[in-house]
Formats: C-alpha cells, structure tokens, sequence
C-alpha cells in the first residue's frame, strides 16, 4: 500500500460515506487521481464491494524473537573459575518482543508469532504478554525445546566478560509453520519481522504475504538475511554498519549515506531509515524524499532499547499516513523517550507522549 492510499483508507474509514470529491479536496489531489487509488485499495482487498465497505484490520503482527535475559555481576572483582558473590537478575527481551511491547504501549492492537519451549521462561513470557495485551495465541511450543535465552556474566564494572546465547528454537519457525498462519499475517496492517528467524522463512513472508513488511536487520551477522528480499520489503531501520552491508556502498561521508539509501531504494524497497546513533537517523523514500534528522533532546539513562522504540513508531507513524519527516521525528521521539529509562521498555511510551516529543 502506497503511502497515499494509506492516506485515503484512513479518511474513508473515519467516514465510509465520504465521497470521491471530498476526498480529492482533502489530499489536494484531482477526484480522478482518486479513482484510480480506490480501485487499487479494492484491488488489494482494502475496500470491498460498493459504498466503501472496507475491509477492516485493526491489528499488526510481529514476528521474530522473545527472550529471557539472565544476567549476573559480582560484588568485587571477578574471580575466573570460582563462585562470585554477586546479583543476578532476570528480564524479559528479544528485539520482536520488545518492538511488539512498545507498539502495544502505543496504543495497537498486537499479535505475535514466536517460538516458545515447554519451559518456565516461556510461561513467564506468556504471563507478561497477557498483561500487555499481546496476542501470542498464534505462536507454536515446542515439546522438549528451550525459549530463547540470554546468560550472561559482567565484571564489577558493568562490562560484559562472557555470554551464552541460546537462540536454537527459531529454527522451529519454518515457512510451514508461518504457511499455517497465512490468514492472521495476511489480515494483518503491517508485518513487523526481525532477523532472529530463519533466513527461509523471512524469504517465504517476502513472497507469500501482500502486507507492507517491516524489518529490523538486528545485527551484522543476521542482516544478510534480508538481501534476497529487499525489494519485497516495505521498510527497514538498518544503523549505518547494516547499511553498508546491505547495500554494498561504504558510507564514508554524506554523498555516500545518499547513495547508500538510493542503492537500497533501487531494490525496491519503500523506505529506508538509516540510524546513526548519535548522529540523528537519514531517511529516505521512493518518491525522492531525503532528510537527516538530529537525535531530540533526552536525560540518557540507558540506550539498549532505542532501536526497538524506533522500529515500534515508524510502524505506528506508517499506519497514522504520516509523511517521511513525520514518520522519522517519530522515531527519533521514541527513541528519545526509551532512552529516559532504566529499563528496556519505558512504561511512559504513550501515543501522547510521542506525538508531544515529536511535535506531531
């Protein structure tokens, strides 16, 4: 769905009588241009029938990973080889759980498709998705397997010394497993993925599910797996080192942060947002639209779940019809206001709050 058609959808449903006129004066286009959006709307399944019956779908759906992090710190120096008294603590994770808790927190409605062991973790996931409102009805458990985890070990400094990732229950959501819940991903307004899943199952979403799909490269090592099917993607948030990869342009400066958001948009691809950390993030669309924004304003307490924050409002921005500038300054709001908190998800993250920082 073109970022105009999202528009029109919106208007028409606030009022399904709208017609055809008031609509071309609303988006200040002639009422033919809008003809021809309605038709591709009802091309595309969004409206049905005469009277703009419209097709509603009031949900999104993420899917990719949940974690449980464990995490210890001793009291004094480590002592390699021996028991540390120390803190160990537990959260709650994973880059698709997190976008999926903060659009929840943002006001959609949520459904999730994960993979969880037969295990506690997975009954603690279960039980503050409950909470949250996320749906993870959809998601399969596997009988003998171990909901992703992370163990991991710092010095008294708070630097990580080691981890342990276990990550192998992915691997359990093949494209037949998704191919099962075709009709939830296909009624769904927006598709959000991350890279945790298989490389042939984000492959099968590409190609089997007509819905704008969002991505989230999540790490060097798993971005690759979004090269084969960029063009088939709506949008994606890569920070500067995925950008490279995935478009095979090194950003030295910013000629080449343009060229590197031009090779992507080449494949295809609708909208691209290049964060820089610090730097702010570069967007970029199809219809020649290029803007750098600065990071707002924000006490930093704690970045580990910026990016997610961001991912979660470009989805959110997207589905309100904003334009690129707005959709960026959401983010950048987002981001502005998870990196106010101690935790990985800010429980102040509100529609309110981001449009206030966003000045939307």
């Amino acid at each position: 769905m073109t970022q105009r058609e999202r528009q029109l959808l919106n208007w028409i449903e606030e009022n399904p009588l709208i017609s055809q006129q008031e609509l071309a004066d609303k988006a200040g286009i002639t009422r033919s241009s809008v003809a021809v959006h309605i038709s591709n709307l009802m091309k595309k399944g969004y409206i049905t029938g005469k009277g703009y019956i419209v097709h509603t779908a009031p949900y999104v759906t993420v899917v990719g990973g949940v974690n449980v992090d464990i995490g210890g710190q001793p009291a004094g120096a480590l002592v390699p080889q021996d028991s540390n008294p120390g803190t160990v603590g537990m959260s709650l994770g994973g880059v698709g759980r997190n976008i999926a808790h903060n659009m929840s927190l943002l006001g959609l409605d949520v459904r999730m498709v994960t993979a969880f062991g037969d295990d506690l973790n997975a009954q603690k996931i279960a039980a503050s998705c409950g909470e949250l409102g996320i749906d993870i009805s959809r998601s399969p458990i596997i009988p003998g397997g171990r909901t992703s985890t992370y163990l991991f070990i710092n010095d008294e400094k708070g630097d990580m010394v080691l981890a342990v990732s276990d990550m192998d229950i992915y691997r359990h959501l093949t494209p037949q497993v998704l191919s099962q819940r075709q009709k939830l991903l296909c009624g769904s307004q927006v598709v959000v993925i991350d890279t945790n899943i298989p490389a042939e199952s984000i492959a099968w979403l590409a190609e089997n599910c007509p819905v704008p799909i969002f991505a989230d490269p999540v790490s060097t090592a798993k971005a690759v797996k979004l090269k084969p099917v960029l063009g088939k993607l709506h949008t994606i948030k890569p920070n500067r080192i995925e950008a490279e990869l995935l478009s095979g342009v090194a950003i030295t400066d910013e000629e080449s942060l343009h060229k590197a958001a031009d090779a992507l948009l080449d494949t295809g691809l609708h909208r691209v947002f290049i964060s820089l950390g610090s730097g702010g993030v570069f967007a970029a669309d199809r219809s020649g639209g290029r803007l750098r924004l600065p990071v707002l304003p924000a006490d930093m307490v704690n970045t580990t779940g910026c990016g997610d924050a961001f991912m979660a409002a470009i989805a959110w921005a997207y589905l309100q019809g904003t334009d690129l500038e707005d959709t960026a300054k959401a983010g950048l709001a987002a981001s502005a206001i998870a990196i106010e908190s101690g935790e990985t998800i800010n429980p102040s993250m509100s529609a309110e709050a981001l449009r206030k920082r966003a000045g939307l």
